[in-house]
């Protein structure tokens, strides 16, 4: 047997923790070294993989903040985005850690029995990132219009958009959404119809349990008072009849196009 010295060293990534270098002196055969080596790949390949650390993060607006004035404030779009939402993103990130990564869509669907801090903070991830892409400053929205084939869905599941967005108003009051919330468009479970779905808290219709099915949002509005209390304070219904104006209806034509193809959720950014 010959005499050798091994030096061994592994650092795992994105742990608090590493091995220190081995040196040892031994007689030792070849199986023995074989089996070191071995060994020390295995921990390599374990530190390339690393259990999720900050998986998720606050993706930035594709506007400025002033950009949706004057139907909403700069004010509150900056506390929203960088306050609100950050911190729904570092509990998620706080909830999930050392646990293998999860897309946060993926996250949504057992999100009820996953429990409140995934489904609480995994939704008001989720909710705010799909948010901030649908809107879009007002000259750019006004541009914007429903696909054809949106359109003839609007049409055929509730009559025309006038009577849609009648009925949203109508689902987003005080007195049919209590509190806080979501109020939503979805494609129900078999791509036929569009629904209308109001979900307490940071809850949306990808989650199982939340609503009679699983639903695909296309479009939603966060109805929290931290989305509107700085302008409307207490005028609700002024800021959901207001938020027409912003609404980028190509992105939701995409997001439509999307979950009739994939009967998937939207992918977010984040």
């Amino acid at each position: 047997m010959a005499k050798f010295s091994v030096a061994l060293s592994v650092f795992l990534v994105g742990s608090t923790s590493a091995w220190s270098t081995i040196s040892m002196n031994a007689q030792i055969g070849p199986n023995t070294r074989r089996e070191i080596l071995q060994k020390g790949a295995a921990l390599a390949t374990a530190a390339a993989v690393p259990a999720a650390a900050n998986a998720y993060s606050v993706p930035d607006l594709n506007y400025p903040f002033e950009a949706l004035e004057p139907y909403i404030d700069a004010p509150t779009m900056k506390i929203h985005h960088d306050k609100h939402h950050a911190t729904y993103v570092a509990n998620i990130n706080k909830a999930t850690e050392g646990k293998p990564e999860v897309d946060i869509l993926e996250l949504q669907l057992n999100a009820l029995e996953a429990g409140p801090a995934v489904r609480n903070n995994g939704g008001g991830h989720y909710n705010h990132a799909f948010f901030w892409d649908e809107m879009a400053p007002p000259e750019e929205a006004k541009k914007t219009k429903p696909s054809a084939e949106l359109e003839a869905m609007i049409n055929k599941s509730f009559g025309s958009m006038d009577e849609m967005k009648a009925a949203f108003e109508a689902r987003a009051a005080p007195g049919a959404l209590f509190g806080s919330g979501w109020v939503w468009i979805c494609v129900n479970a078999a791509g036929d119809e569009l629904k209308l779905v109001g979900t307490p808290n940071q809850d949306n219709p990808l989650m199982k349990g939340v609503a009679d099915e699983v639903m695909f949002p296309i479009l939603g509005l966060d109805v929290w008072e931290h989305a509107y209390y700085l302008k409307y304070q207490n005028r609700r219904p002024e800021y959901v009849s207001n938020w027409w104006n912003v609404v980028n209806w190509d992105k939701v034509s995409e997001n439509f196009s999307y979950v009739v193809e994939k009967k998937s959720g939207v992918p977010v950014r984040g």
